[in-house]
Order: C-alpha cells, then structure tokens, then sequence
C-alpha cells in the first residue's frame, strides 16, 4: 500500500540522487580537463567538449521536451547565451586550468554565484544587501589568499588563477542571463541550444591560436578524460544540474555547489598530488562564506 506522498518523494530521491552524481561529475571534470590540456590545445578542446555535449542533448530534445524547439525571434538570444556561457567562459576557463592546478581551479571558480548576483544587482533583478556587498568582499579577500599562497607551489600562476576568475564571472553571468529565456523553454533544452551554438562559436577562436597536436600521439588515459569530460561533465552535467534547479530552486542548489568545490580540491591532490598550503585553507574557507553570505535570503 502506497500513499500519495511516497510518488513525491521517490522523485525528490531522484533529484537528489541526479545532482549528486552532478556534483562527483562537476567536481573530477577540473582534473579531467587538467589532463586533456596538457596534450591538447585548451581552445580546440572547450569547442569540441561543447559541440560534442550539445549535439548529444538535441538527440534527446525531441523526445524528452518536444515543446521546446528553438523559435527564430529567440536564436540570437540563445546564441548570445552560448557565447557568453560557453565560447567565453569555457575558453577562458580551458586556458586557465592549463596555467594552474585543478585544486586552485575549483576554489576561485566557486566564486561565479557572487558575479551572477552581481550582475543582477546592475541590471535591477536583485537589490544591494548588506550582507550580498559583505560576501562579494569577502569572496575577493579569499581569491587572494588563494592566489598568494598558490604562486610558492609548481603548476600554479596569477595569470592562471586570473583567468579562472575571469572564467567565473563569465559563469555567473550565463545564469543571471538564462532566467528570461527559462520561462519559454526548459533548463535541458535552453543546454542542448547554448553549448551547440557555444561550442560552434568557438571553433573560430581555435582557429586563430597558432599551433597544433598529434591525435594519433594521444594515450587511453587522455582520450577517456577527454570522453568523461564531454558526456559526463558537460552533456549529463549540464542537463542534471538544469533538472535540479527546476525542482528544487537554485538556492538549494547552491549548497551542491559547495560540494563541487570540495571534491575539485580533493581529486586534484589526490591524482595529481597538488600541493595545498594553509593560505589556501584560509581562502577556501573564506571563498565559501563568502558566497553563502551573497547568495543567504
């Protein structure tokens, strides 16, 4: 005998279970990508990872959400999405985690809610709160400490480091920017839409960045880094971390993100054998309040 609660909750299980497993994709994908760049040119992957990812979430458009074809008033919109999401922010980021460690990666790129708040309070979907200027300050002061007390080991650079915040506010920025697109079309859809016109968008930049790579040069371990980062970071990812903030709010949401942060640091000193010093502690923990004290209602 089953109660009318028990479908609800099942379904809650689900989200839950889905985002999770986001979160362990989201999480390794900072090391994942760590790997591939090392063989392959940062551009020429984000482009591919997307395209790939993106294509692969249309096959499933039709069935999955047949509402939801893409309205040409809307295309610019979207590709303007894709761009911001997905050309920039992912080429910046891709160039970034080639210049630093996956630990630092996963620390100041937790920071891309506290930009998208940001952008909110300048475009008047938000109003300024004491304690969202206290977290922004606050999410600045850790980035620092990070980056200071990165520069005494090997594998990390401000250069780095800066482009992943970069990366970041880039991040933060497609979120605030997909809310009015969200209520035409679903969070899988509006995915599979920006990370094909993204991706695409990138091959360009690709284009333009001297220099080349052997495909036949590449060993099994890139290749499945490289697979792993495609369809279980960018392709389930996306589309689960969409899923989940559509039923259970983004604020709620949020608190995976905390987790992602946590398992990017952990798997980078892991497998790559990162060094971690006490700045860093100190930022993370900062980095961290900080976007809980932006984001707190």
């Amino acid at each position: 005998m089953t109660t009318e609660g028990e479908p609800k909750r099942r379904a809650s299980i689900g989200v839950e279970a889905a985002l999770l497993l986001t979160v362990f994709f989201f999480g390794t994908n900072f090391t994942a990508v760590k790997i591939v760049v090392e063989s392959v040119p940062p551009i020429l992957f984000a482009a591919t990872r997307f395209t790939l990812a993106g294509c692969l979430l249309l096959l499933f458009v039709p069935f999955l959400e047949p509402g939801s074809r893409l309205r040409r008033e809307d295309f610019l919109a979207v590709l303007g999405l894709g761009v911001v999401g997905v050309t920039l922010t992912q080429t910046v980021f891709t160039i970034g985690v080639s210049l630093t460690t996956a630990a630092n990666t996963a620390l100041v790129y937790s920071t891309a809610p506290v930009w998208g708040m940001l952008l909110g309070f300048a475009l008047g979907l938000e109003r300024p709160r004491l304690a969202g200027i206290l977290g922004i300050g606050l999410s600045l002061l850790g980035v620092g400490f990070i980056v200071y007390g990165g520069l005494e080991f090997a594998g990390t650079s401000l250069v780095g480091d800066a482009l992943i915040l970069v990366a970041a506010v880039f991040w933060g920025s497609y979120t605030v920017l997909s809310l009015s697109l969200l209520k035409r079309y679903s969070p899988f859809a509006l995915a599979a839409y920006a990370m094909t016109l993204g991706g695409l968008a990138a091959f360009p930049l690709a284009a333009l960045v001297p220099g080349g790579f052997d495909v036949g040069s590449l060993d099994g371990l890139t290749w499945g880094a490289a697979a792993y980062s495609a369809l279980c970071s960018s392709a389930f990812g996306f589309a689960a971390w969409g899923y989940g903030v559509s039923h259970v709010g983004a604020n709620r949401v949020l608190i995976y993100q905390y987790l992602v942060t946590l398992t990017g640091v952990t798997t980078g000193i892991v497998l790559l054998g990162e060094d971690f010093g006490l700045e860093q502690l100190v930022g993370a923990v900062v980095i961290l309040c900080g976007v809980y004290l932006a984001r707190k209602r």
